[in-house]
């Protein structure tokens, strides 16, 4: 179950918490609205290969650093079925579904979708590892699901609204990608709980972006590709996504993942207040509203509220893609 009980005390004001939490929701914010600023005039996969690159760079490098980490890095490397896997379920999947589905739905969309995360984890629990339910999870995910769909069709922001056959190929890519994603936890919680996500990502992050790369190489032509293009999405991986995964994971240590979770449900308002001020959506109205606090509130029953119970087994480190969102399975994991 997952648990919201913090970890021994460790360095750090009084401040330092809220500071890491307002500057992940920012981050996250930040990184959703670039991408659909992105994708706009590169491939999806483009951008997701290029993303995921800059951010194995980044994560590499710091690693380096730490000479410490450098016999755990050796182990997470030593792992080929348990990396591949993991890439491909947490990075090329999930980046893929993702960053496809904004170029269909848009970015406001896509985050409350993937604020299901916690919810489709709880669902893949129940059927496929015997995790037991409550009635307050289950009427908090039919909740947030049914929120997430109301919103996604009554919310047109990001331009021209989509036609039915769009909306519901965006929303079954960005689904399909928390699908992977919320696997991806349980499958990270069986592989690398042994040693902290700083030392797995780099063997992670860097066979995602191979994935990645050499399928963008072979299905999408790359001729319009600008170096600013390449520059936007080099800054897409390694100043918006890999800060996420290393403070979401700081979080999570000090305040546990029910904690990380609540405080990235802000996120999706955030996406669509920056959509208004961008100028690219009218202001939401009082039913998106709704709709947003309705998902928000089912996700918040399904992962538990503020309930606790033991400590989370959890590394230092960073989701999905996103820091791993909250609501994951008690583990050290990745976003």
């Amino acid at each position: 179950m997952v648990t919201d009980a913090p970890e021994p005390r460790r360095r750090g004001g009084p401040l330092l918490v809220p500071a890491l939490s307002a500057l992940m929701v920012l981050l996250l914010a930040a990184g959703w609205l670039m991408s659909a600023r992105l994708v706009d005039g590169v491939p999806a996969l483009a951008v997701a290969s290029g993303r995921t690159a800059a951010s194995f760079l980044a994560i590499s490098v710091i690693a380096a650093l730490r000479t410490r980490s450098w016999p755990d890095v050796r182990k997470g490397f030593g792992r080929p079925g348990g990396f591949l896997l993991l890439a491909f379920l947490g990075f090329f999947a999930y980046y893929s579904g993702t960053l496809l589905g904004i170029g269909r739905i848009g970015a406001s969309r896509v985050g409350l979708i993937v604020s299901l995360l916690p919810c489709v984890t709880f669902v893949i629990g129940i059927v496929a590892f015997g995790e037991r339910g409550t009635v307050r999870k289950v009427c908090g995910t039919l909740l947030a699901v049914a929120a997430a769909c109301g919103y996604a069709v009554a919310d047109g922001s990001g331009g021209e609204e989509a036609a039915g056959g769009t909306l519901l190929a965006g929303v079954l890519l960005a689904l399909g990608g928390t699908f992977t994603y919320a696997l991806y936890g349980y499958v990270y919680r069986q592989r690398m709980a042994d040693i902290s996500p700083l030392a797995a990502l780099p063997a992670i992050t860097g066979a995602g972006a191979v994935m990645l790369g050499l399928t963008t190489a072979v299905l999408v032509p790359m001729g319009g590709v600008t170096a600013a293009d390449w520059g936007g999405v080099a800054l897409l991986g390694a100043g918006l996504t890999a800060p996420v995964f290393l403070i979401s994971h700081e979080l999570i240590l000090r305040k546990g993942p029910l904690y990380t979770s609540a405080v990235a449900l802000v996120v999706p308002f955030l996406i669509r207040l920056g959509e208004w001020a961008l100028g690219w959506a009218g202001p939401p109205g009082p039913v998106v509203l709704v709709l947003i606090v309705a998902c928000s509130a089912g996700v918040w029953l399904t992962v538990g509220g503020s309930r606790r119970a033991r400590p989370p087994a959890t590394g230092s480190g960073t989701t999905d893609d996103t820091g791993r969102p909250a609501g994951m399975p008690r583990m050290r994991g990745t976003s």
